[in-house]
């Protein structure tokens, strides 16, 4: 990496200090001021490809599971709900060490998985995620650090073309929609090779573009947050109690943030925690 020459300032007492050649720093830094950043997966040529052939398999299968019919009629048909559930290639992804130690840096304190969710933007076809919206949707408020981050995998490339996700820069910072006009001058699309992952504060206005190429764009979409937002599908009651992983992973799934179902559970669980 080739390192930057100084820049000449004055008048700065305090200044953000990074490791330039730390990509997860670099990211941190254009999550925090910009709301948004791309970064690499780090998975290999042959690993993308397994994962196209997976998450069309995957999309298959949930559609015969559930029937095309009651998918498209409450709008769900071009999507699949936590398909990790359905192959442990989604699960791996949803651990990938690259997303949740940026997500760690990020979230301070404890995080777990929110949700995750296949995302298909159909050729020419408008679809659910192409209104602007924040991932903490109806919320009109900014907090001085993050409380959800969102990491977009890119199966295909992300182009202007194909419908590549567009941001407002920097609106994670305000509490209002911007006006229409400001939305216009400077809302921006947001290229990315596949593979990528786009990651962006939650609080960031975004949307998926119009796809105007021949094929879908596919995407797998991840929302970390605090435990204190409540998980999109109960995570650890699909994956079974006894699912194995470590420690690490399993709090990321969620199993040490589950609401007890009474109050006996609940006072048992206090004891490990003293």
């Amino acid at each position: 990496m080739i390192r930057m020459s100084r820049l000449n300032y004055y008048g700065v007492l305090e200044q953000h200090q990074i490791n330039d050649n730390d990509l997860i720093e670099l990211a941190a830094e254009e999550i925090n001021h910009l709301g948004y950043t791309v970064i690499d997966s780090g998975y290999s040529s042959r690993k993308l490809e397994e994962i196209a052939h997976c998450f069309d398999h995957v999309h298959s299968s949930y559609v015969e599971k559930y029937g095309k019919s009651f998918l498209e009629k409450i709008d769900e048909f071009n999507g699949v709900r936590l398909p990790l559930a359905f192959d442990k290639l989604f699960l791996d992804m949803a651990l990938n060490p690259i997303i949740t130690r940026l997500v760690q840096s990020l979230i301070k304190g404890k995080f777990y998985l929110n949700q995750q969710n296949a995302i298909i933007n159909p050729p020419g076809k408008r679809y659910n995620q192409d209104a602007y919206h924040r991932d903490l949707p109806y919320q009109h408020f900014t907090s001085s650090r993050p409380l959800a981050i969102n990491a977009l995998f890119c199966v295909d490339e992300f182009t202007e073309l194909n419908g590549a996700t567009q941001v407002i820069p920097c609106s994670h910072k305000s509490e209002k929609f911007p006006s229409d006009t400001y939305i216009n001058n400077h809302s921006i699309t947001v290229a990315a090779a596949a593979g990528s992952f786009i990651v962006i504060d939650c609080m960031l206005f975004h949307r998926g573009g119009i796809n105007n190429a021949s094929k879908a764009r596919r995407a797998i979409n991840h929302v970390f947050t605090i435990p204190y937002l409540k998980q999109q599908i109960n995570i650890p009651n699909v994956l079974g109690i006894d699912f194995q992983a470590n420690d690490h992973q399993r709090e990321i799934l969620g199993y040490k943030f589950q609401v007890p179902s009474g109050i006996d559970q609940y006072l048992i669980s206090r004891e490990g925690k003293i």
